[in-house]
């Protein structure tokens, strides 16, 4: 089969756990740069990874790369790679590009080149002047980084965040891939209750959840590949039953609990809950965050509250934070994880964390902050005791 060079690009911070994703399907020996990660597979590969990593932008084939001084560098060196033995006579290919520290720093103009050079090389093939561009997307990306010009073709699509559950969004949504990321980084199991007490939406509660019942997260959703006629038929199909299979239908969550005090992003929730056939794991619950109370032991609570970073609104989070601290601290047998902008945090919740993280969500530079709870000396009592939070 070919051997592909696939890069995915990712948050920064969230390198490490994208690798951690590759490995579990089977591919090591991953590259971890600077928000990326790259491997080899085939494209077997690329099917599996856009089905099933969770921590991942998208999915991309690196086509070449290469240096780039001159505009004449860059159209011959680009018509050179096999865009031939990717692309078919009727491929839709719009290119985008980027440029930083380059000599080459117009974007349009190396747009233009590839786009031409492309043209070119798909004349060797295919012996014709124009191309109508009527069949699949493949879009090409050209980037430029200190006079390298690395050129992709990207497999996905719309961003691999877009899980297909969340049709609506609340109006400080967290992006699905981050929300994924916290609760792998709190290693939280399905046996434990977690809790999100400003859940909005619900992203980080179905993101516990798929996870906890091991359903890949680009089940519900198709790809830019998935019409590509270089693929081998029946590729896409084997990735969704193997996807199929490896979900754990017997599991039962222990509990997985969301509240906030809007009635509006509540809804949303439950209708996203229901779009991730999560409706029956999840429970949402209108109430504050100084409302919550639990009688449950050794639970989680993962959250990613408002960060104040409109004007006038920094003295109501930094209440807000101190109202977390004193909730919490009544939590003693709990863990607690809390992604956060403000530089105060841990002064303002009371207590210094374990361990914090810089991660971010999306240009917001944040902490996550990681307060351990003790392990518990015995299993939980019968998984489906519904009583929950009070």
């Amino acid at each position: 089969m070919q051997s592909l060079d696939i890069l995915v690009p990712t948050a920064f911070g969230l390198e490490a756990l994208a690798a951690r994703e590759v490995a579990g399907l089977g591919y090591e020996g991953a590259e971890v740069t600077n928000g990326q990660v790259a491997f080899r597979a085939d494209w077997d590969g690329v099917a599996r990874a856009n089905i099933g990593l969770r921590t991942g932008e998208r999915v991309l084939i690196r086509v070449g790369e290469f240096e780039a001084r001159t505009f004449d560098e860059l159209f011959d060196r680009t018509r050179e790679l096999p865009w031939d033995d990717l692309l078919p006579e009727d491929a839709l290919f719009p290119v985008e590009g980027k440029s930083q520290d380059s000599v080459l720093s117009s974007v349009p103009a190396c747009q233009a080149i590839v786009k031409k050079a492309v043209v070119e090389a798909l004349r060797r093939r295919y012996r014709r002047e124009r191309f109508e561009e009527t069949g699949p997307r493949y879009r090409i990306q050209v980037a430029l980084k200190q006079d390298i010009a690395t050129l992709t073709l990207d497999t996905t699509g719309i961003g691999l965040h877009k899980r297909g559950y969340r049709k609506l969004v609340s109006e400080a949504p967290l992006r699905e891939t981050l929300a994924a990321a916290l609760v792998m980084l709190s290693r939280w199991n399905p046996d434990r209750t977690l809790v999100d007490p400003m859940c909005g939406s619900g992203t980080i509660l179905i993101e516990a959840g798929l996870i906890g019942r091991k359903i890949a997260p680009g089940l519900l959703r198709e790809f830019d590949a998935s019409a590509w006629p270089v693929i081998p038929a029946g590729t896409w199909r084997a990735a969704r039953e193997e996807a199929e299979s490896a979900i754990d239908r017997k599991v039962t969550l222990r509990g997985l609990f969301g509240s906030d005090v809007s009635s509006e992003v509540l809804g949303l929730a439950r209708h996203h809950a229901k779009l991730a056939g999560l409706e029956q794991e999840l429970n949402f619950e209108r109430k504050s965050v100084g409302e919550f109370r639990t009688q449950k032991k050794y639970g989680y609570m993962i959250t990613n509250p408002p960060y104040g970073e409109r004007l006038g609104e920094r003295a109501e989070v930094e209440s807000l934070y101190r109202e977390m601290g004193r909730v919490f601290a009544r939590l003693d047998t709990w863990s607690c994880y809390v992604l956060v902008a403000h530089p105060a945090f841990e002064r303002l919740f009371g207590r210094l964390s374990n361990k914090k993280r810089k991660l971010y969500n999306g240009r917001i530079r944040c902490d996550f902050y990681q307060f351990f709870g003790p392990k518990p000396p015995r299993p939980e009592p019968d998984a489906t005791d519904p009583s929950g939070p009070t």
